[in-house]
């Protein structure tokens, strides 16, 4: 099979202004349960590598 490129060139896009709002609400809600995980992944290496470089760099006991 062939395939045949074609080149597409947008010279206007007209989008109605009350649709552009609501998509970019609907971004923002979208982008709140990916903040949360985000937060626990980096919170969960954060414990990690605290831990392991606490771990490292306390002397030990005498």
């Amino acid at each position: 099979m062939e395939r045949s490129e074609t080149n597409v060139v947008i010279s206007g896009l007209e989008i109605p202004f009350w649709d552009l709002v609501w998509f970019m609400v609907k971004l923002v809600l979208a982008s709140i349960p990916a903040l949360f995980i985000l937060y626990a992944v980096f919170t969960l290496l954060g414990l990690f590598f605290g831990g392991f470089f606490h771990l490292l760099l306390t002397p030990p006991p005498l």
